[in-house]
């Protein structure tokens, strides 16, 4: 089949990386008004989710360390809903592959999905509650701000976000994402979270800004206190933070991998202009892509191979490494079913696309333009065809990076890896 040769491109993208984590993590805790109030002796839980955040084990470890320096002995609790399988296992494990265990934080994991019901929203929606958190004596969340797969608001993901679907556990999150089809789910999330801010178990939440690199680059210590709109605000400037792929419209798409700790969709839905509800191509300001290709399932997405649906062909590699039984309780907990569908798929990346890419509406193949990413989180290196280098070159913040090349097959017809610690799987 003819096609384009590729070329590597650079984006440059701000760095804003903070020179000492866990260092800005203990002055935004010193200086919280919240914290502080916090008595000797108290026993506070500490959530912390499933996403691969940059530092997430500093972060926590930080918070760990400025609690026990004030006479607070902290626990650690996971906040992820139905990710690691729906079991307490399987989500202590998420936590223990970031670092985040017992002996490396100095303080327990405690990891259950027992709730305790704690009210009901004005719309009748009950609202849950880890337990082993409403019995501490005040929760803290550990979470990264930044913009969600399935919805546009002022508040996407967050603390808001994690006091409901992460404290609220499987049971929660089943029921909030049923609401979420009735009213929305940014309407869910600030409802729940007055109900558990309510209860006066809320302290706050350390929240984590991220530069298009996936440095850490801000972190802010919220009270409850006007936390829904300084969370906004965090969100307004993150949100003008993010990468995307740099051209205008693509026929094809080539992702090495996709997995739960790079989006909760698997791949950033608006990174490939892909919906679970919507569609393909319904969000603004990011490419139009006609084909979407996987090659394969991270290795910390632990068999969740919830997203494959919005691809249009995938390697033989995702569905044998794929655990059906936790992609299939991560998607109907969130209420949708397209995200867990098995795309076309064949046993070689070589047959993948010579079988797709002619269904992208260009007569001839040589015209399809193409892009090459290792996964939606990391786009500051990527692969793109020539016929995009036009459009590239006036773009300042794009430095073009050697030769055009054919693309790599080895020898049993897969993709030789351009990517620096690619899992491929």
């Amino acid at each position: 089949m003819r096609i384009q040769k590729l070329v590597r491109i650079r984006q440059n993208f701000p760095d804003r990386r903070l020179a000492d984590v866990a260092a800005a993590v203990r002055g935004e805790m010193e200086a919280a008004d919240w914290a502080n109030r916090v008595a000797r002796g108290s026993r506070i839980a500490v959530g912390v989710g499933s996403r691969g955040i940059g530092n997430i084990a500093i972060i926590v470890k930080a918070v760990v360390d400025y609690w026990q320096s004030r006479g607070v002995s902290p626990f650690l609790v996971p906040v992820m809903g139905s990710h690691g399988a729906a079991t307490a296992e399987g989500q202590a494990a998420v936590l223990a592959h970031y670092g985040i265990t017992e002996a490396a934080m100095g303080a327990p994991v405690v990891s259950s999905l027992d709730v305790v019901n704690i009210g009901r929203t004005g719309e009748g929606i009950d609202v849950s509650m880890d337990r082993n958190a409403f019995e501490s004596d005040g929760v803290m969340l550990c979470g990264r701000v930044k913009w969600h797969t399935d919805f546009e608001g002022a508040l996407e993901s967050g603390i808001h976000k994690m006091m409901a679907i992460g404290l609220g556990k499987w049971e929660g999150a089943k029921r909030y994402h049923c609401w979420a089809l009735r009213i929305g789910m940014e309407a869910v999330i600030r409802r729940v979270g007055e109900v558990v801010m309510n209860t006066g178990k809320m302290l706050g939440g350390l929240a984590i800004l991220e530069d298009a690199h996936h440095n850490t680059a801000e972190v802010r210590a919220l009270g409850v206190a006007g936390m829904a709109e300084r969370e906004a605000e965090l969100l307004a400037r993150v949100k003008s933070w993010k990468a995307n792929i740099p051209v205008e419209q693509l026929d094809f798409l080539i992702l090495d991998e996709i997995g739960k700790e790079i989006s909760g969709a698997g791949m950033d839905t608006k990174v490939v202009n892909r919906s679970v509800n919507l569609g393909p191509n319904c969000w603004s300001g990011v490419p139009h892509i006609g084909r979407i290709f996987i090659r394969g399932l991270s290795a910390l997405s632990y068999g969740n191979a919830v997203g494959m649906g919005m691809a249009d062909v995938a390697n033989d590699r995702l569905l044998e490494n794929l655990n059906m039984e936790a992609t299939w309780v991560n998607s109907l907990t969130a209420s949708t079913t397209q995200p867990a569908f098995t795309p076309i798929h064949f046993p070689t990346d070589k047959q993948c696309i010579e079988r797709v890419l002619p269904t992208c509406g260009r007569l001839d193949t040589r015209d399809c333009s193409l892009a090459w990413i290792r996964n939606t989180m990391r786009l500051g290196d990527l692969m793109v065809s020539e016929n995009l280098l036009p459009e590239l070159r006036r773009n300042p913040a794009i430095e073009i990076c050697g030769e055009t090349r054919d693309l790599p097959f080895d020898d049993e017809g897969n993709l030789v890896g351009v990517f620096a610690a690619a899992a491929m799987r």
